[in-house]
């Protein structure tokens, strides 16, 4: 097998969630070996989210792949003794705990780093380890509300979060290249870093672009649903067999061919209404009706093909299904299937075709499954797993 970029590097992450275990899954896809610190019982939270994948949460299945699974009630000493000799040799420690929990255990990174002058720390929260913040609660909504993200995303009338947990999946991407640059940095210095990571600051660096558009005071971009904010026509259109194409103009160029090709209406690039973009976006009501009236004859598939042959940017509106059928990510490749306790189930490779390596796509652990052979790894008897089982400890 191919070496990974990442082979023989250890990660102990105590997190819950999404942020820290999304990173965490990146980690091992490209070969660490993550230990995951649970709860005794029921481990993660978010394992019990919902049961819609062979019965287990579709939170957890995404971003638990290839870790195991080591239950610790950190409340005892002896659990907690556990995880400090872990931490002796690991690489990296990734919590997602509120800020002050790891140092209340001891956990911070001048005992951790004496001991360990390489060990790379990384906190993942709402807010940020200080500020007037540092204590607030931060779930993923409330973070895309405080960032700002729900004033431009949405109708007029309604502000709308985003689909998925954008603000979780924001901290952990940049918990994630934070780690690889900290991983090169020590490669150079042989010493370790400490990180820390504000969901709040990650979701703003992604909101740059509206940001810039309101400097000093300027007009936001508008919530227009799923239309450009400022291009017009962007966005979803009606075909008439009642399914949504999603189509794109860039430029003038676009616009005439637009109105050659698919509108079949030549003079109308030239109109004085809509010769312009500026123009066009103030008058959508009005050139809405004539591409309508166009795209009302046709189905959504006989419109993407007009679409194609003029070299229009255009899309599908796909559900879940649509996606899981995408011909597209058939075409390369991009499903294959990794083990959880309830049987195989289809997993998507991660983004990024690499000609040198295979990423790495280990099974989903049960709760504590592997905290017998982690223990027994310490030099630790089955006397003493026993004893620490029936303090519940593990």
């Amino acid at each position: 097998m191919s070496i990974r970029p990442l082979d023989g590097i250890t990660v102990v992450a105590l997190e819950h969630v999404i942020a820290a275990p999304f990173c965490t899954r990146q980690l091992a896809d490209l070969g660490a070996r993550v230990i995951k610190i649970e709860r005794p019982g029921d481990g993660d939270f978010a394992r019990g989210y919902d049961t819609q994948v062979n019965g287990l949460s579709s939170h957890f299945a995404w971003v638990n792949r290839s870790k195991e699974s080591l239950t610790l009630d950190l409340k005892q000493d002896s659990a907690l003794a556990v995880l400090k000799t872990l931490l002796k040799t690991a690489d990296v420690f990734i919590q997602n705990l509120v800020p002050g929990a790891a140092a209340r255990m001891g956990l911070t990174a001048q005992a951790l780093q004496q001991e360990n002058p390489g060990l790379i720390l990384c906190a993942i929260s709402g807010y940020g380890n200080d500020g007037p913040y540092r204590d607030k609660k931060a779930y993923d909504l409330l973070i895309q509300s405080e960032a700002g993200f729900l004033s431009i995303t949405g109708t007029p009338e309604t502000p709308s979060k985003a689909g998925n947990s954008i603000a979780d999946i924001a901290a952990g991407m940049y918990a994630y290249t934070n780690i690889l640059a900290a991983l090169l940095q020590r490669g150079k210095t042989g010493k370790g870093t400490v990180i820390d990571i504000s969901m709040l600051e990650a979701l703003s660096e992604w909101m740059s672009f509206p940001l810039y558009y309101a400097y000093k005071g300027a007009n936001p971009p508008s919530r227009n649903g799923a239309s450009h904010a400022t291009i017009y026509p962007y966005g979803p259109f009606k075909a008439g067999d009642g399914k949504t194409v999603m189509l794109g103009l860039q430029n003038e160029r676009e616009w005439v061919k637009f109105c050659e090709a698919v509108l079949e209406n030549p003079a109308l690039a030239q109109d004085e209404r809509f010769d312009k973009n500026y123009k066009r976006n103030e008058k959508r009501a009005e050139l809405l009706e004539i591409i309508n009236s166009c795209f009302s004859k046709l189905t959504a598939e006989q419109l993407i093909a007009k679409l194609d042959q003029a070299q229009i940017a255009n899309a599908h509106l796909n559900d879940m299904e649509g996606l899981w059928k995408h011909e597209q990510l058939k075409a390369r490749n991009r499903f294959t299937e990794v083990g959880t306790p309830n049987g195989n189930i289809a997993a998507l490779l991660p983004p990024g075709l690499n000609d040198s390596y295979d990423y790495r796509m280990d099974p989903i652990p049960a709760v504590g499954e592997h905290t017998d052979s982690i223990l027994k790894e310490l030099g630790m008897t089955e006397s003493d797993i026993a004893s620490m089982r029936a303090s519940g400890a593990i």
